[in-house]
């Protein structure tokens, strides 16, 4: 008899913060290493030390590279670990940025809470900094999707397309002749960048995230809300601020918007693009042309169309241009990055419009916005909400309950046991009963910090 003790580590009952961990006779192995964004309980955590002995752990398989899956692999290599970091190259291109930019937020705020005294802690410490990252990078191995890899006798491992961001897989891991399978976050069926994601065929054991497992995207056309919001932003003479995901949702953004001034949908209104980690994204886009549909031509002339900020004193003068524009900033739950800045001088004017175009987790400021919140607390003072607050919910980079539930039914067994992972409690409730109906499956959902074991014969 053979076993597998799994550690649900984050992401359970939670959308953030994935981290599972698996103990076997022959490795130990951690599926992402993502850091909690949100309520400040679910962030709290991030300071706590892994319930689990970091330097146990034989290698690191990552799904892809959002923050809410890799941001703690500085903090694991500062808990002992020195094992491999294993994905494909486009999905450690893209960690690599977003632990850079992360390091860097996490310095500058420290820093700035210990000049401007707004924080409670005396000093303010960085979550990790950019020599704690350049440490963790030394342990990145890049591997090709659909090539199985063997990483001990009885266990093996491979990286499957599943859309989502550039880079993203779901993975498949072998052990003890059982096919364990961590889906990452699927992708959508259609998608201005991304070819559709490919499904499972076998899954004695899944994991699978439930984001969106208790509804479907609205049916808006995307183009139509741009170019009325646009037309709107122009005729007041405002500004369109769109706080938005660096990796993905940015580049769509930029294609779309360049594609509506190619047809003659919207004026040759400025659009700035405000994000540095998203500029670093761009290239990534250019290196790994084979993982998207954006052909070279296109992606040449969107990014001269469209103006790129790198230094923060052009923010300043982005944000006292007078003229009616446009300014995609990071980060896409207005949780960091610049955005903060254009909405702290912005957000009380009648004539500005805000445009949240993906998943606002809870406690995040993005979700406050999207419920109608009258204030909003950046750089320690509260800011009066008086601009318009749209969303476009459409724009996700997640599948909903229908995706999600075709991307299983090309499962062609019954699976022994599925875990219902990073979501929030009514949507992985719905998902439940969804896949209960749809398959006549029992499905568990796993609380944070539980562990179980599985007997293998």
């Amino acid at each position: 008899m053979k076993k597998v003790k799994i550690h649900f580590l984050g992401a359970a009952g939670t959308v953030t913060g994935s981290k599972f961990y698996l103990e076997t006779a022959e490795l130990n192995i951690m599926i992402d290493c993502g850091m909690f964004q949100g309520v400040k309980e679910l962030r709290e955590k991030n300071w706590q030390a892994l319930a689990i002995d970091a330097s146990k752990i034989d290698a690191v398989l990552l799904t892809h590279g959002h923050l809410d899956h890799t941001g703690y692999l500085p903090r694991l290599g500062k808990e002992g670990f020195t094992g491999k970091i294993i994905a494909t190259a486009p999905t450690l291109a893209i960690t690599e940025i977003i632990l850079r930019d992360s390091a860097k937020i996490h310095e500058e705020e420290a820093e700035k809470a210990n000049a401007e005294g707004f924080s409670k802690h005396s000093p303010a410490l960085a979550f990790y900094t950019l020599k704690d990252v350049e440490k963790i990078l030394r342990y990145f191995q890049s591997q090709e999707p659909e090539q199985w890899n063997q990483l001990s006798e009885n266990i093996k491992f491979r990286l499957v397309y599943n859309a989502h961001i550039i880079g993203s897989c779901f993975i498949e891991l072998e052990i003890f002749e059982k096919l364990f399978i961590f889906s990452g976050d699927i992708g959508r069926q259609k998608d201005y960048l991304l070819a559709a994601p490919k499904h499972p065929k076998w899954a004695d054991y899944l994991f699978i995230e439930s984001t969106y497992g208790h509804k479907l995207h609205a049916q808006e056309n995307v183009e139509t809300v741009l170019v009325k919001l646009i037309n709107e932003t122009i005729h007041q003479r405002g500004n369109l601020i769109i706080p938005s995901f660096a990796v993905e949702r940015l580049q769509s953004l930029m294609y779309l918007l360049w594609k509506l001034y190619r047809k003659n949908q919207i004026p040759n209104i400025p659009i700035f693009v405000d994000s540095p980690m998203g500029n670093r994204v761009l290239s990534v886009f250019k290196k790994f042309p084979n993982w998207h549909k954006l052909p070279m031509d296109e992606y040449d002339a969107m990014c001269k169309h469209i103006t790129s900020i790198s230094s923060y004193s052009d923010t300043w003068k982005t944000i006292d241009d007078p003229r009616p524009k446009i300014v995609i900033a990071g980060s896409g739950m207005v949780t960091g990055g610049r955005v903060l800045t254009y909405l702290k001088q912005l957000l009380e004017v009648t004539t500005t419009n805000v445009l949240l175009v993906g998943y606002q987790a809870e406690g995040t400021r993005g979700r406050l916005l999207v419920e109608g919140a009258h204030e909003l607390k950046i750089f320690g003072k509260h800011i009066p909400v008086k601009a318009k607050i749209h969303q476009l919910e459409s724009l996700s980079a997640h599948a909903d309950q229908v995706e999600l539930i075709a991307w299983m039914g090309g499962i062609q067994n019954i699976p022994e046991r599925i875990f219902l992972i990073h979501g929030e409690p009514t949507s992985l409730n719905s998902f439940r009963v969804k896949i209960k109906d749809a398959f006549g499956w029992d499905a568990h959902i796993p609380s944070l910090s539980e562990a179980l074991e599985i007997t293998i014969p």
